[in-house]
């Protein structure tokens, strides 16, 4: 091999190792830039201005520093004057990154109109119980709308924690909150829902008698999930005699003969 290749091949791998080591730099550049144009994002903004958290965000789950930096600032974009646009798209990529640290600022929003809906689909997602704990202790402070949505809420987490007072909301004026509350102790699946739920059904005013029917059927079907076949019978047995509508009385003879391992 002549001198002049050497050369040049000593040449190409210094430029391929110094691109290397200026991918991170460009990459961190691009990040912060997208970081910037965050705090003024707004609805019809070109969405390619923030590929860089995009990306950053997919790479960071091997990087347990990268990732604590990026909820740190995502995080901040939530507790800040930002636009709702930059609030919403923050705690979407929060949802998939976030941790307990992050939840105080995301729970904030629990109560804003606007943004209840994202806090909550954050929270939901955020594994650390610190997460599903907000939302049960904002149930009691919030009202009308944004109150059935953090019901539904605690039904999507099945939180337990939330029966007791789910069972008591039962009994609330309000239609909507009544039959959220049938819905998430459905969800919830456990003895306790079953037993409110039972009571619940018999006594249920015309409006919401098919609300609770289908949380008494969904109640024993997350029983018979869970392996406790008598308890799931014994509502599948309830409702049939109940004369309900034909297609929940349909559900309910599936699940007992499911129950009663017959086809």
């Amino acid at each position: 091999m002549s001198k002049k290749t050497n050369l040049l091949t000593g040449l190409l791998m210094v430029a391929m190792l110094l691109g290397l080591a200026m991918q991170p730099a460009v990459a961190d550049e691009a990040l912060d830039k997208a970081l910037e144009a965050l705090k003024t994002y707004e609805w019809g903004t070109d969405r390619a201005t923030l590929s860089a958290i995009d990306a950053a965000i997919v790479a960071s789950h091997d990087d347990d520093d990268a990732r604590k930096a990026l909820c740190g600032s995502l995080t901040a974009i939530v507790t800040s004057e930002a636009p709702q646009a930059a609030k919403d798209y923050a705690c979407r990529q929060l949802s998939l990154i976030a941790g307990a640290d992050s939840v105080p600022a995301i729970a904030t929003l629990l109560g804003d109109e606007k943004l209840s809906h994202m806090a909550r689909y954050a929270l939901e997602r955020i594994s650390a119980p610190e997460a599903v704990a907000a939302m049960r202790d904002a149930l009691a402070k919030a009202e009308g709308p944004l109150k059935i949505g953090i019901i539904g809420s605690l039904g999507v987490r099945r939180d337990t924690e939330s029966t007791t007072a789910l069972v008591a909301l039962l009994d609330d004026s309000d239609k909507g909150i009544a039959g959220a509350a049938a819905t998430a102790l459905g969800k919830i699946g456990t003895s306790d829902a079953a037993k409110a739920l039972g009571t619940f059904q018999s006594k249920a005013p015309e409006e919401l008698r098919l609300t609770a029917a289908d949380a008494y059927l969904a109640c024993a079907e997350q029983l018979l999930a869970d392996g406790k076949k008598m308890d799931a019978l014994m509502i599948y047995r309830t409702i049939i005699k109940s004369n309900p509508p034909k297609h929940v009385k349909l559900a309910a003879t599936r699940g007992m003969m499911a129950a009663m391992k017959k086809k």
